[in-house]
């Protein structure tokens, strides 16, 4: 989908390693490498005998409410956050949807496929892609942001979201990633206290689950129950159920603590690799604090090509509304990945 402003909004990460980019090394898709790890999959595998039954999700949703510390009302499962925009767009009523730009670009698809006229509040580079809730109209009925924010990587304070409830309006939190921040700062799920608040969460991220489908909304019960009334019945397969119920639990917690730790270590690593070639021109938005770095470079299309050349994907910016063609996004991998990308990336820079 190309809107007026000429944003591609329905082009992902996904796109760079399709068919002939199947053997490049992916830092265009930002979910986690190397996972889903040995004990989900075996875990998801022991579900199958179930497949002759009905999908039941009773289990899994009590799981994600009691994960988040809320009543089982205020849970919706969902086919991975996207659906969850899907269902907002089409069950919502309402007449002034606005999105905070540069973010993922689903939130606005969706509500343009259902119909609605779309505002955007734009971020500015000179600012650091920080969120100035003042720039949000207060006529605005629904807002959608992302924390962290893709692709971004910044992390806004949870005060300045919720600052942005209202009554009468619906605060839309796109939290797909905050599960790979350290102890989860800046986190509004659970929060009961912000009227007007949903929650997005995704499950496909941290656990290498993109290809099952999985994700949450956390929402008041009124707002779960108009959610619910916009998707087909048995939404949810039984492998996916089985898989959130799994993500959700105290082992795979301490795991996700671990990783997003891991994953703060590895971005030091990449950014601290990225400065040298600061006399290059290269500069990278910040402070990064999501399991990617969003970069900006003269000539970024000439340079993704060599890096493909070189064997390796990037995402490309100009897709999102805010950026142009001279911003880059990069996934955080470990140290090894990391070193040979940063070797290409000379390469394609001197090249």
């Amino acid at each position: 989908m190309r809107t007026e402003s000429g944003h591609d909004l329905r082009h992902h990460g996904d796109a760079e390693v399709r068919d002939d980019g199947g053997s490049l090394v992916d830092l265009a898709v930002n979910v986690r490498a190397d996972t889903p790890p040995v004990w989900l999959r075996e875990h998801i595998a022991a579900s199958l005998g179930g497949l002759a039954a009905y999908p039941d999700g009773r289990a899994a949703r009590a799981a994600v409410a009691a994960r988040h510390g809320l009543p089982v009302e205020r849970v919706l499962l969902t086919a991975g956050a996207a659906e969850a925009f899907v269902l907002l767009a089409r069950a919502l009523k309402v007449r002034r949807p606005v999105v905070v730009h540069p973010q993922f670009t689903e939130p606005e698809a969706a509500l343009r496929d259902a119909g609605h006229a779309v505002g955007r509040v734009l971020l500015r580079e000179e600012d650091g892609f920080r969120l100035d809730p003042a720039a949000v109209p207060e006529d605005a009925d629904l807002v959608v942001i992302g924390n962290p924010t893709n692709p971004t990587s910044v992390l806004h304070p949870a005060e300045a979201v919720a600052a942005l409830a209202r009554p009468g309006r619906v605060l839309v939190v796109d939290e797909a990633f905050m599960d790979a921040v350290p102890c989860e700062s800046e986190a509004l799920a659970g929060r009961v206290d912000v009227p007007g608040l949903v929650v997005l969460r995704s499950l496909t991220k941290t656990w290498g689950l993109a290809g099952l489908r999985i994700g949450y909304v956390l929402a008041a019960p009124e707002t779960v129950e108009d959610l619910q009334r916009a998707q087909p019945l048995w939404p949810v397969s039984t492998p996916a159920l089985a898989a959130a119920e799994a993500c959700v639990g105290p082992r795979a917690l301490a795991e996700a603590a671990h990783a997003a730790h891991r994953i703060a270590a590895d971005r030091a690593h990449l950014l601290a690799g990225l400065a040298r070639f600061a006399p290059a021109g290269l500069r990278v938005a910040g402070p990064a604090e999501g399991p990617f770095v969003l970069v900006r470079v003269e000539g970024a299309l000439a340079i993704r090509r060599r890096l493909r050349d070189l064997g390796y994907a990037v995402r490309r910016g100009d897709t999102f509304p805010g950026l142009d063609e001279k911003w880059l996004r990069l996934a955080v991998r470990d140290r090894s990945t990391t070193d040979g990308f940063l070797r290409a990336l000379r390469r394609a820079l001197t090249d």
